[in-house]
């Protein structure tokens, strides 16, 4: 895979660093897996399909998912509910896309993204939970976190932004958080998306390539792609830690974009009750692809 040239992409940082590590840096079953692999190839040999999902069948299927989200807020504003949806995972595992067709067709006043920066100097003095609180949903919203509270227990633990002694506070007063949260009323679904390793670097390398996505790349994108196996120990503590009756987790092996974001979707619309559902055009979860944290594989 050529190198991104070095004219006016030159001025954007991290653009180049990821080839680099395709060549020099990652292992080498990973680096075959990347070079060899066709577009439509799924590069993971754990994962339990060979090829992408046909276009024809995702856009069918999307489509009904799209009416049945449009449902599913509208009876959100009659009743007054709240529905809050975390969207977690490994980096490229296709988060931002996911929340993207889940909000594509609703109201943004309704339906908004959650997607805050680094803390300011404030906040970092701040209970840790304080600043996530002002963004949860009232009456008939849709809160959709891109990456949310849990960035303490998975990128601040492998990049040291926090102490250990933070971390142990976290997971201790976590799950009093999000009951609290659910005892409110709040429907929350907490989504945790997996991606293979091949696979993640292939998209760090198109997000290279592409000008128009190269302003995604970051330090952290960088570093991290050295960091996999202390990322994999992070991720399996966190979700094991925080897997609750209250505030379960879902995950889905992302692997294939299509096949992930109609997973997702219809794990939100199978968490909210609501008029006019359509169960038929929801369909059936697939089971090979998403479930609880057992199903979580690398």
């Amino acid at each position: 895979m050529a190198k991104p040239a070095k004219t006016q992409a030159q001025a954007i940082p991290f653009v180049g660093d990821i080839t680099t590590y395709l060549e020099t840096g990652a292992p080498a079953d990973v680096r075959d897996a990347v070079l060899k692999g066709d577009k439509d190839d799924i590069l993971s040999g754990t994962y339990p399909y060979d090829r992408e999902m046909k276009g024809k069948d995702y856009d069918k299927h999307m489509e009904k998912l799209q009416v049945e989200l449009v449902k599913m807020l509208f009876d959100l504003r009659a009743t007054g509910k709240r529905l809050c949806v975390l969207f977690e995972g490994r980096d490229a595992a296709g988060k931002g896309g996911a929340i993207e067709r889940m909000r594509e067709n609703l109201n943004p006043r309704a339906a908004y993204i959650v997607a805050l920066p680094k803390p300011t100097e404030r906040e970092a003095t701040q209970w840790y939970f304080q600043r996530y609180i002002d963004w949860l949903p009232a009456a008939g919203e849709i809160a959709l976190f891109d990456r949310s509270w849990y960035n303490r227990g998975v990128v601040e633990h492998v990049f040291g932004f926090c102490k250990p002694e933070q971390r142990k506070l976290f997971f201790r007063q976590l799950p009093d958080f999000e009951k609290m949260v659910v005892d409110e009323g709040i429907i929350l679904v907490k989504l945790w998306l997996n991606v293979g390793r091949a696979e993640q670097l292939r998209r760090f390398l198109k997000r290279e390539a592409d000008p128009l996505k190269q302003w995604k790349l970051s330090w952290i994108d960088v570093e991290g792609l050295k960091k996999w196996d202390d990322y994999t120990d992070a991720i399996e503590e966190t979700l094991t830690k925080t897997d609750s009756d209250h505030a379960p987790w879902t995950v889905v092996r992302a692997d294939d974009k299509a096949r992930a974001r109609i997973a997702a979707i219809q794990t939100v619309l199978n968490a909210v009750d609501y008029a006019g559902k359509d169960k038929k055009a929801i369909g059936r979860v697939d089971g090979k692809i998403c479930g609880g944290p057992g199903i979580l594989d690398g």
